[in-house]
């Protein structure tokens, strides 16, 4: 074992020591990892991390605001407005298949196993 991975045993057999992990939230409940399941696996800590700082990564925020965009582009009545949408959508479109490249989730077989579950979640 290395000095820092002691080091951190070290911290957390303390910590336990002084009560400081006694109330923590879930503390006996078991973990959901329903979720979890159709990240990656090198990407699974950091989205873990994300979701308990009630943070969503960066392409599930952009599908979120296409979804919104789509919806405010059925109701639109202003040629100039839904031009503008349009051409938002697709900046945004492009930012997500960017970002889809980028991390290779489409060579994850996670992600084709359950794409058609996650694209429901955020309303596609």
């Amino acid at each position: 074992m290395d000095f820092a991975f002691r080091m951190a045993e070290e911290r957390i057999k303390q910590a336990d020591k002084n009560g400081e992990f006694k109330d923590l939230p879930g503390k006996g409940k078991p973990l959901d990892l329903s979720e979890i399941n159709a990240v990656p696996e090198d990407l699974r800590m950091g989205y873990t991390i994300m979701k308990n700082a009630n943070m969503i990564p960066e392409e599930m925020q952009i599908k979120k605001d296409i979804v919104k965009l789509e919806d405010l582009l059925q109701f639109c009545e202003d040629p100039k407005e839904e031009a503008s949408l349009r051409k938002e959508i697709n900046e945004k479109q492009l930012r997500f298949q960017t970002l889809m490249d980028k991390r290779k989730m489409k060579q994850s077989g996670a992600f084709r196993q359950y794409r058609g579950k996650i694209n429901r979640k955020i309303g596609f």
